[in-house]
This record gives C-alpha cells, sequence and structure tokens, in this order.
C-alpha cells in the first residue's frame, strides 16, 4: 500500500486553455483523481464510503504553478496524508514532469455523513488505511518534494 500515491497522465488536447498551456482547473481535476485513486489503493474506494453513508467534501483547495505544461507532456501525479484532525484530513499533492515539480497542491478534506451533511470523526478504520507522510519525510525527499521545516 504506498503511503505517497502516484499516477501518471499525458496531457490532452482537451486540457489546453487560449494561451496554449494547461488550462488551471485541469491542476484540481487531477488532484481530486488521484485522491480518489489513492483512497482506492487503500481499500477505500468512494463506494465504501457511500455504503456506509459517509463521504470526503473539500473544505478548501490550495494550488500553486510553478511551470507551464503544454499539451503532450508526460506528467506524474502525487498525492499523500500529511495529518489527521478529528473529522478533517490535509492531504498534499504535487504534479512533475521529468522530476520537475510544475504544481503543487493541497486539500483540507472534511468527513461528512451524508444523511446530515454535517462533518463527523474520521473512523478509526479510515484512519489506519493510510499512513500520515511528515513534510521532511526521506521518501518526500528523495523526490525532491520535501518542505523544510522551520525553526523558532
Amino acid at each position: 500500500m504506498p503511503r505517497i500515491f502516484s499516477k501518471s497522465l499525458t496531457v490532452g488536447a482537451e486540457s489546453i486553455d487560449a494561451v496554449g498551456h494547461v488550462n488551471n482547473r485541469e491542476y484540481l481535476r487531477w488532484m481530486e483523481e488521484v485522491a480518489v485513486e489513492h483512497s482506492t489503493a487503500q481499500g477505500w474506494p468512494m463506494q465504501r464510503y457511500f455504503d456506509a453513508g459517509n463521504a470526503w467534501v473539500a473544505a478548501r483547495h490550495t494550488i500553486e504553478y510553478l511551470r507551464p505544461s503544454l499539451q503532450g507532456d508526460e506528467l506524474t501525479a502525487c498525492t499523500w496524508i500529511a495529518h489527521w484532525d478529528g473529522r478533517d484530513c490535509l492531504r498534499r499533492y504535487a504534479i512533475l514532469r521529468d522530476r520537475k515539480l510544475l504544481a503543487r497542491g493541497e486539500t483540507i478534506w472534511t468527513f461528512v455523513d451524508l444523511a446530515s451533511g454535517r462533518g463527523r470523526p474520521i473512523p478509526a478504520d479510515v484512519l489506519q488505511a493510510f499512513a500520515v507522510v511528515a513534510d521532511d519525510d526521506a521518501e518526500l525527499r528523495a523526490l525532491n518534494l520535501a518542505r523544510r521545516r522551520v525553526i523558532q
């Protein structure tokens, strides 16, 4: 079971905007896709959440665009869990081309009860299915994705 999940993708014509590079909305779409695929790989496909009467909803997305991407580019989308907090999950993402970071992002996902629409504590079996990857993790360092610790 991967701590850091990745998938390959090829930029198609449908992803290109009026100025000839990948449209910003595509990065969000890829982030959501890779998150769902990571969850599925960990034994939690969307239907399993739904069958239990739960789902994840986005509370906040943040994306930082560092380099453009063009049609035909071969990309790698990566994601991992950075933190759990009661009913919330901080999931991070990286979009790479040839191991160079094009965009990075994060989403705060809130675990909700579908019947009430309210946030609820994340069940233990969900928490146990995913490893939390620290900002300075060795695997992130190897991918050149680690965040520097701030010394206070």
